[in-house]
């Protein structure tokens, strides 16, 4: 029998809300690495999809649906003090959530900030509003300084999440490659001051996902290796991306948001409809879908650098950060169909676990603009290794269960810190945590830009002068 590492003990009680693909693959995760009864863990979900998961492993399971109506009653007479709410849930408050865990005296964790159920795609709001910039905002000002607040860990899985701890040692290996001498930081300004000092211009959050099946995608179906409700949601949100300060060429349909931190811009256009070049060591160049994800507005906000110029701060630096997903072939063409029926949803959904037969997901961060060009860093997770990993993953499921474990661990470990993005956790900590899941995690340096190629066919509007510019990367 495999001994697994215990990396916490925990005495409170765990309740799951939802219980879908990622519920179901970090359950066993839990139970394996965090020393804690089963009969102290219960699931509440919305329907009965997982159900003999959570039989086979003896953890209790409610189908009763939390709503903006009974979340207070149903999830609250489940937490008291020194117990942890996990959300894993689509269309359900994760500010709601986080604050009723907080009032009951209860930690939390999520993997994305989601609204209540139509927030995402409501038209009676502005694009702003629509935001993962506009949901980031509101949760960040749930902070009570000076309070000792239970950790409310948010947007903590593989991306955002996980790709934020790359991002750190990403930096630190191309210090160590390019002769800067630096101590790993120990807060934000010294991370700030070490991207400016290299010269990162750019962060991709560059995703090829090449899982496949031997039963295609059908018309009328919506076909994905992860949470398909999530992934349409995310894509019918604005394009978003964290607005670095070498950028010269302000994209057409662009807007600033008129609140917060002023990190990213939007285009007025959905995420899932706008595609970009990027790059990672298995597939090379490609074109990527530029979905809008927190850690695009969070990793940006986290390595400004400003200066005092009277009153005031001006920034004076900020990386471009943003997500260049390739899914799995049959989600992209989901997605060229839904776009085709103007954004509504196919009537079929299938995700696919067990009936992926081969395929990896490679998912890293590019770091470019550096004294080395670009440098991608990250896991090359594939389907058979995930299998012989953990039960009830694939690839892309178990990047993402692993990171929440690794958000788990630390806020156990840490439970009096309030409200924390993964920007703000110790990197080295979940990176222990997650590395025997991830597969194959290499760094690799590459002379590509996204001026490959480019002119040859046909003239092209491009800046030669920095290949790094925005305007280069989009795809028109």
């Amino acid at each position: 029998m495999t001994e697994y590492t215990r990396h916490t003990a925990f005495g409170g009680r765990l309740v799951m809300v939802g219980f879908g693909s990622i519920g179901q693959g970090v359950l066993p995760l839990i139970l394996r690495h965090i020393d804690m009864p089963k009969d102290k863990i219960v699931i509440i979900t919305a329907e009965e999809k997982g159900k003999q998961v959570a039989e086979a492993y003896g953890v209790e399971f409610r189908v009763e649906p939390v709503t903006r109506e009974n979340y207070r009653e149903l999830v609250g007479k489940e937490i008291g003090k020194g117990d942890f709410l996990l959300n894993l849930s689509v269309d359900v408050s994760s500010i709601a959530l986080a604050e009723l865990a907080r009032d009951k005296g209860a930690l939390y964790l999520d993997t994305c900030i989601e609204p209540w159920v139509g927030g995402y795609t409501d038209t009676s709001l502005p694009p702003s509003l629509r935001s993962n910039y506009a949901l980031r905002e509101e949760f960040l000002s749930k902070r009570r300084p000076g309070h000792k607040d239970p950790t409310a860990v948010i947007t903590h899985g593989a991306n955002p999440g996980l790709v934020s701890h790359f991002v750190k040692q990403a930096m630190l290996n191309i210090a160590k490659d390019t002769g800067v001498k630096a101590d790993v930081p120990t807060d934000r300004a010294g991370w700030g001051k070490l991207a400016k000092e290299l010269g990162v211009k750019v962060i991709h959050i560059a995703e090829r996902d090449t899982q496949v099946t031997n039963n295609p995608k059908k018309v009328g179906e919506f076909v994905n290796t992860w949470s398909i409700d999530g992934f349409v949601s995310e894509g019918s949100q604005p394009t978003e991306l964290g607005w670095g300060t070498h950028e010269k060429h302000w994209p057409y349909n662009a807007s600033r948001h008129a609140f917060g931190c002023d990190a990213a811009i939007f285009l007025n256009r959905p995420g899932a409809s706008t595609r970009v070049r990027t790059w990672t060591p298995t597939e090379g160049h490609f074109h990527g879908f530029l979905i809008t994800h927190s850690e695009a507005i969070s990793i940006a906000d986290y390595f400004t650098v400003t200066e005092a110029t009277g009153a005031a701060q001006a920034v004076t630096y900020r990386p471009t950060v943003h997500y260049a997903y390739h899914p799995c072939d049959d989600a992209v063409m989901s997605v060229h169909e839904l776009a085709g029926k103007n954004w509504q949803q196919q009537p079929n959904q299938r995700l696919i676990v067990d009936e992926v037969v081969s395929g990896i997901d490679e998912l890293g961060v590019l770091l470019a603009g550096h004294k080395k060009n670009a440098y991608w860093y990250g896991s090359q997770l594939s389907i058979g290794e995930a299998r012989k990993l953990c039960p009830h993953n694939n690839a892309t499921s178990l990047q993402v269960t692993v990171a929440v474990l690794g958000g788990l661990v630390w806020a156990m470990e840490n439970p009096q810190e309030g409200i924390v993005e993964p920007d703000e956790m110790d990197f080295q900590r979940v990176l222990e945590v997650c590395m025997p899941y991830l597969g194959p995690v290499v760094g690799a340096y590459s002379d590509w830009t996204p001026l490959e190629g480019r002119g040859v066919l046909f003239a092209e509007d491009v800046d030669y002068d920095d290949p790094w510019q925005f305007k280069n990367v989009l795809v028109a």
